[in-house]
């Protein structure tokens, strides 16, 4: 059931996400399209509420009660974000509006931008963690809760690599082509390459 519901979610997300941004830019109904955009937390809060009613009423807890936190934690750090990546791709090619800006390919300000994403990956693991721990608090002792605590070690796992992937982004920040490594010298020999640009020798 929570396996499916998940499913449910998912598709949910999609079709709001997707009725919303209709409304808003093909049906001219912006406030009607923003309030069924709005309707996405619903989604996860229907989970949550049915994945603690699964555990009330004696479900042993396993992996998809684990499965349903990670979930829920990924909604929240990586929902809004998703919306508004998609709002601002549908207001382009659909209202004419200005092209979204790109995230940024080269440099120190892609290692930011790589920065601001493993937060977001914090963020949702963070909330994956607390769920799964009000979880096994919720429990207690009457059922065996290893699962929940091993899916709390792939939510520290998760965010520890993506920490890791981001981190090389500052390391070894990637430059854009045809970047010099060093100051321009296009002589080679710290003169101007042009011969009419060089100081008489004498």
């Amino acid at each position: 059931m929570i396996v499916t519901l998940i499913i449910i979610c998912e598709v949910g997300f999609w079709v709001l996400l997707a009725a919303g941004l209709a409304l808003r830019y093909l049906a001219g109904m912006r406030r009607l399209g923003a309030a069924v955009l709005l309707l996405e937390p619903v989604l996860e809060i229907v989970l949550l509420a049915v994945t603690a009613v699964d555990l009330r009423n004696g479900a042993e807890p396993d992996w998809k009660h684990g499965l349903a936190a990670l979930y829920i934690g990924y909604t929240v750090a990586y929902g809004h974000y998703t919306v508004a990546w998609l709002d601002g791709h549908a207001a382009h090619r659909l209202a004419g509006a200005p092209p979204p800006r790109k995230p940024p390919r080269h440099g120190a300000a892609r290692a930011r931008h790589e920065g601001r994403l493993w937060l977001r990956t914090l963020l949702g693991a963070g909330v994956a963690i607390g769920l799964l721990q009000l979880a096994v608090v919720y429990v207690g002792d009457a059922n065996d809760t290893g699962s929940l605590t091993a899916w709390q070690l792939t939510a520290v796992r998760a965010a520890g690599i993506h920490g890791v992937i981001a981190l090389t982004y500052a390391l070894w920040p990637k430059k854009a082509p045809g970047q010099p490594s060093g100051p321009a010298d296009p002589a080679g020999r710290g003169e101007s390459a042009d011969p009419a640009e060089r100081p008489a020798r004498r």
